[in-house]
């Protein structure tokens, strides 16, 4: 919906993906330097064990479970 609001319908372009790989998270941003900044922006706070009320630092513990 960010990326909608700058970009309209350029955003379907996106190519964003995430996942986990050997306990550690990964993202796959979009090549251009807006889009990164954009991306950026809602994962860093969700990287953040303050921010509230869930995020995804408070899962990193069990990232390695089996």
């Amino acid at each position: 919906m960010i990326s909608y609001q700058e970009i309209r319908s350029s955003t379907i372009q996106s190519r964003t993906l995430a996942g986990v790989a050997n306990g550690t998270y990964l993202f796959c941003l979009p090549g251009s330097s807006g889009a990164c900044q954009t991306g950026w922006s809602i994962i860093k706070d969700q990287l953040d064990s303050r921010n509230r009320p869930c995020n995804l630092a408070q899962l990193i513990p069990r990232l390695t479970e089996t």
